[in-house]
């Protein structure tokens, strides 16, 4: 068995690492280990006569589909990782061999299920990451970092946002943004970019007046 622990633990730690590494760099998409519901799913004008039918059905068929809802390639990489080196532990603390395969098997399924919980909380933040920038959209703000022209480079701008003062990062498809200019913000580009042009002549008066 040492051969099999040791296997899992080289293969699963090498692309446990290239993962993370991707990450790092951008490569790799948080979304790609999530199926999701359907958001068109259920929306329908005959949405609430067949959601009534099926409410009963999914409610049985929740507990036998949950655990094929975490066995992602991530998860089952953390599995096959922490498996292996659980068993290889075991081995050096001399367990009996049923004993050091439980605890392997233990081992991975926790694994498991603690990256699918990890990978679920990294979603949520993203998510309303995204929900609160969205917000910003129509509001205006202060160039915290000059902005290069016509989106040639990225700038810096701050914007108050439900009673506290957000930074983002920001582009302008007009001239250079100035440290200090008024802004308002016109659209969202990333989850922590925003598009943003000077606040109008009469916008800056009406606010002094």
């Amino acid at each position: 068995m040492t051969l099999v622990y040791g296997t899992f633990a080289v293969l699963g730690g090498t692309v446990m690492i290239c993962q993370f590494v991707m990450t790092v760099i951008g490569l790799s998409h948080v979304d790609a280990d999530f199926g999701g519901d359907d958001p068109h799913v259920g929306h329908g004008p005959d949405a609430g006569h067949e959601n009534d039918g099926h409410a009963d059905a999914a409610a049985r068929a929740h507990d036998s589909t949950w655990i094929f809802s975490i066995i992602t390639f991530r998860t089952l990489v953390a599995a096959a990782t922490f498996f292996g080196l659980a068993g290889l532990a075991s081995q050096s603390a001399d367990f009996a061999p049923g004993r050091a395969f439980v605890v392997a098997l233990a081992a991975g399924g926790a694994a498991m299920y603690g990256v699918h919980q990890l990978m679920q909380l990294l979603y949520k933040l993203r998510s309303d990451g995204t929900a609160r920038i969205e917000r910003a959209i129509g509001r205006t703000g202060t160039v915290y970092l000059r902005i290069p022209p016509s989106g040639s480079g990225v700038g810096k701008v701050t914007v108050h946002l439900r009673d506290r003062t957000v930074e983002y990062l920001a582009v302008t498809p007009e001239g250079a943004l100035p440290t200090g200019a008024k802004i308002v913000v016109t659209r969202v580009v990333s989850s922590d970019t925003v598009e943003v042009e000077p606040v109008p002549a009469e916008v800056k008066e009406t606010s002094h007046a």
